[in-house]
């Protein structure tokens, strides 16, 4: 049987330490592709900044095709708050654009109908209770949503205090846990904050989007493969 050439896949991120947070995952959950990271912390800057400009969703769809240029079979997008501009993007394109986020918010779905979500940042909130509200209506489920910030965690996580960055989530987990049926991590930079509490500090699921988004690398066929 032709097994093809292994997919090459550009992953997309806003904030310069993902691509470490990032490599294990592919090489456990997609380990048949050959990733590559482009790094553009202005993207999730301009977005913080200005909110979403049009100039800024040009951008990535300028990343999406020098991707496609430099031959890629897919991009992985893996920042929230630039979600919209990934579907905007994908009309444009000829191979898969995908959104780090839209698994973890069909799992949400599928998991409780009280949702909080949870973000650093207020330009990711509106994007990902879209997207949640939506997948709801595809599963043809009903949902009541809770959206918060955590105040002051995005600026100890860029001024290097992530141990603040990760206690001030917690603390925020931890209260809205307690009538809620899930929470939801908005961002893949929040994914490791809850990892040092105990098991049972935050007694509904947690989701986020790395492992459940990286994991849709896997459908990626070999080009050339024999079907």
């Amino acid at each position: 049987m032709n097994t093809g050439t292994a997919p090459r896949v550009c992953v997309l991120h806003t904030v310069a330490s993902l691509p470490a947070t990032f490599d294990p995952l592919l090489r456990e959950l997609a380990p048949h592709v050959r990733p590559y990271h482009v790094v553009d912390e202005s993207l999730l800057a301009d977005t913080v900044e200005h909110g979403p400009l049009p100039r800024t969703a040009a951008r990535l769809a300028a990343y999406v095709h020098q991707a496609e240029t430099a031959g890629a079979d897919a991009v992985l997008v893996t920042c929230s708050s630039v979600g919209p501009f990934v579907e905007q993007t994908r009309p444009l394109a000829g191979i898969p654009v995908l959104r780090i986020d839209e698994p973890m918010a069909v799992e949400a779905v599928r998991t409780g109908s009280r949702i909080a979500v949870l973000a650093t940042l207020e330009s990711t909130l509106a994007p990902t209770a879209d997207l949640v509200r939506r997948a709801a209506a595809d599963e043809g489920r009903s949902v009541t949503l809770t959206t918060t910030a955590c105040p002051g965690a995005y600026e100890a996580r860029t001024g290097g205090d992530q141990d603040r960055h990760d206690a001030l989530i917690a603390a925020e987990a931890r209260r809205l846990a307690a009538d809620h049926d899930v929470l939801v991590l908005a961002q893949a930079s929040m994914a490791d904050a809850l990892a040092a509490l105990p098991a049972d500090a935050v007694v509904v699921p947690v989701l986020t989007s790395p492992r459940s988004g990286t994991a849709q690398l896997s459908a990626l066929p070999h080009k050339g493969a024999d079907l």
